[in-house]
């Protein structure tokens, strides 16, 4: 370790990383000993802009052969993420990797396996896993407020046009995936994360209502967890509306409806909705989401020895959930087993 810390090297200088960067500059076991991009200019830029003292880099394998740097942030365009996350594992580094991981099922096996064979800690950037309602409402299923579920909704609605600043990788099919894998998987990942289950059938429709994207830009998607819970997801980029991420989880004595919860087991004399007061995801802006929690994690996680709830390992599986989506579209709205492989 450089200095007893973390040595961490950061490779995308979008927005994101940004927001990653301020997170791991608050940790104390940590330090960032270079930033890469594709463009040293970029690299150099957000060097500039919070302060850091490090060098800037174009070159991903000098970071990869740097004895310096034991963690990969990967932050750049969403092809990118799975070669650059099996090259990091293969080279030893643990790995942050904002998602999509992956963007066809052969990358997602191939991160998945790669990162088992090294045997590295890895997370990935579901971060709202610790958004505080969040964390409230997985509290609330453990104490079994809502009774045994049956039902479980999650949407991403998130309006995307012309002024998205990553849209020459995001709206071309071979970069940006998909609807689901671009933005939608958020949704898909909160939906497996509050159930607690696995997927083994999911059906899918979808429309391109504006085609401003090169695939299907609202998708809504049904699906049943090999526990019997029904669930239902959608991602709609092509609406006009503030960011929304509605949750609504269904069970025999009660329910969770974003921050509004019903349960006669918790509170008996309940004579209409409780609202729960916490921090909502409710904001597309990065630095609203929760990176200082989930860096926290990751370092925890590494001196530990221990892996992460949402490392790529649990992240395949969200990844995998999405392709069965893209591929239930594709093949026109037909019922697709799971899993895939």
């Amino acid at each position: 370790m450089h200095n007893e810390k973390l040595g961490v090297a950061i490779f995308g200088a979008g927005n994101v990383a940004r927001a990653h960067a301020a997170s791991w500059m608050k940790n104390p076991r940590a330090e960032i000993v270079s930033v890469g991009s594709r463009r040293r200019e970029t690299a150099q830029r957000l060097i500039d802009e919070i302060g850091l003292a490090c060098p800037a880099t174009d070159d991903f394998d000098a970071l990869l052969a740097d004895p310096r740097v034991e963690v990969l942030n990967l932050s750049g365009p969403n092809h990118v993420h799975a070669p650059q996350g099996i090259a990091a594992a293969e080279a030893g580094k643990h790995i942050l990797v904002e998602k999509p991981m992956a963007i066809t099922m052969d990358e997602n096996r191939a991160l998945r396996d790669a990162v088992q064979r090294a045997g590295v800690r890895s997370i990935v950037s579901f971060c709202l896993r610790w958004n505080p309602l969040f964390v409230n409402v997985k509290s609330l299923l453990a104490a079994g407020a809502i009774g045994d579920m049956f039902h479980a909704e999650v949407d991403y609605w998130h309006g995307i046009g012309p002024w998205y600043h990553g849209q020459s990788w995001a709206v071309p099919a071979k970069t940006g995936g998909s609807a689901m894998l671009l933005a939608g998987c958020h949704g898909v990942d909160a939906l497996r994360w509050f159930v607690g289950d696995d997927v083994v059938e999911v059906t899918a429709v979808s429309n391109n209502k504006l085609g401003f994207f090169e695939y299907d830009a609202n998708v809504a998607a049904v699906m049943k967890f090999r526990g019997g819970v029904t669930g239902k997801t959608s991602v709609l980029l092509d609406c006009r509306m503030p960011y929304t991420f509605n949750i609504d989880l269904i069970g025999t004595e009660g329910a969770l409806r974003d921050n509004r919860m019903w349960s006669k087991k918790l509170l008996p004399g309940q004579t209409g909705w409780a609202t729960l007061p916490t921090v909502m995801p409710d904001s597309a802006d990065v630095h609203h989401h929760p990176f200082d929690a989930q860096i926290d994690e990751f370092v925890d996680c590494i001196f530990e020895g221990r892996e992460s709830h949402c490392n790529v390992a649990d992240a395949y599986k969200t990844h995998e959930l999405c392709l069965a989506i893209d591929r239930s579209i594709a093949e026109g709205g037909r019922p697709v087993r799971l899993p895939l492989e």
